[in-house]
């Protein structure tokens, strides 16, 4: 018997073999198969890409200062912050706080549209860093330091909606002085730049330092003073720190640490030292009396006390012992003189 099939038996054994696959399709049989084309397909397709996050650009506000760039700046002026309140607490006789709490850049437009008018504002230089800089004190703080200068107690206090008379500004150049001489200290190790006021105005509005569409860094200080506060504003210019962007890195300024007293600031020191007036007592001796015995007594009588004559006298400054003495006659005058210094808890 011939075993050759027959067109229609092909096409019926073809028909059944495919039945059983549609059926059984994932078991053990239809694995054992040879793989289909859209199996193929998919061990062979490329992987899928992680979609990247898209974020919009403003062409209007690029950014030209990187963010590390940015954080190394507010390190910088960290330094500076501290140093300036320390000193204003020595200006103004009381407790102020001085702290960073914004570094960004933005366009001078925006800067100067941020600002109060009018306000306390001056234009600063750095040579031979290029350009000009701004230097702004809110209205808010300025009127209670000029109140404390002029020996009030800046307790609510009335803010005024006008420019800043000649005097106010003679008594603000005296602050603004000593916060460019910060200045200086914290950008030495960049540039050895002197910080100094170039014109002084009332209206920002009116200062075009730059081009409105130019980046500049915007740093904002809060300064607190009691129950008064207000902010401290600096604008910097692109171009004026653009050639000092190559020495500014965070790891060389997160570690800042502030610098000791320099020359001019110990002579500073020394001189106000000199100047300052302490309470010096020198005590003869102490004596115990009833209460009648005090009553009793008249002009002329003489108290008994426990030291000699030959004794030394402890003499204290503010209520502290310093020194132990001998009393004496100076030209015409009773005086002491000093032989040693006296322990603290030496008694009287």
């Amino acid at each position: 018997m011939s075993e050759v099939l027959d067109q229609s038996e092909i096409e019926a054994l073809l028909a059944s073999v495919q039945a059983d696959t549609d059926e059984g399709g994932g078991g053990d049989d239809a694995g054992a198969g040879e793989p289909t084309a859209a199996a193929d397909e998919q061990r062979f397709a490329e992987p899928e890409r992680p979609r990247l996050p898209v974020s919009a650009y403003d062409f209007k506000r690029p950014e030209r200062v990187s963010k590390d760039h940015i954080r190394a700046l507010g390190s910088i002026h960290d330094g500076f912050a501290r140093n300036f309140g320390a000193t204003l607490s020595g200006i103004l006789r009381t407790i102020m706080d001085v702290r960073v709490v914004g570094v960004e850049q933005l366009t001078y437009s925006e800067f100067i549209h941020s600002l109060p008018n009018p306000t306390c504002f001056v234009i600063v230089q750095a040579p031979p860093l290029e350009g000009q800089m701004c230097l702004e004190i809110s209205p808010l703080i300025v009127y209670p330091i000029i109140d404390r200068l002029l020996g009030g107690a800046a307790s609510e206090l009335h803010i005024p909606q006008r420019p800043l008379t000649s005097i106010e500004w003679r008594l603000m150049n005296r602050i603004i002085e000593r916060a460019l001489e910060h200045l200086s200290e914290v950008w030495h190790t960049l540039v050895s730049a002197k910080f100094q006021v170039v014109e002084h105005e009332a209206n920002p509005q009116l200062v075009h330092i730059v081009a409105p569409t130019e980046v500049v860094v915007f740093i904002t200080f809060e300064i607190k003073m009691g129950s008064c506060a207000g902010t401290m504003s600096m604008c910097i210019p692109f171009n004026t720190i653009e050639s000092v962007l190559s020495k500014l890195t965070t790891q060389s300024w997160f570690g800042y640490r502030p610098k000791g007293a320099s020359d001019v600031q110990q002579r500073r020191i020394y001189r106000n030292l000199t100047h300052s007036k302490v309470e010096l007592t020198a005590f003869l001796g102490q004596a115990s009396l009833s209460m009648s015995e005090f009553r009793q007594l008249r002009p002329g009588d003489v108290i008994q006390l426990d030291k000699r004559v030959g004794r030394e006298m402890i003499v204290q400054i503010h209520g502290k012992n310093k020194f132990a003495g001998l009393p004496g006659q100076y030209r015409g005058r009773r005086a002491l003189r000093l032989t040693r210094q006296a322990p603290i808890d030496e008694p009287l």
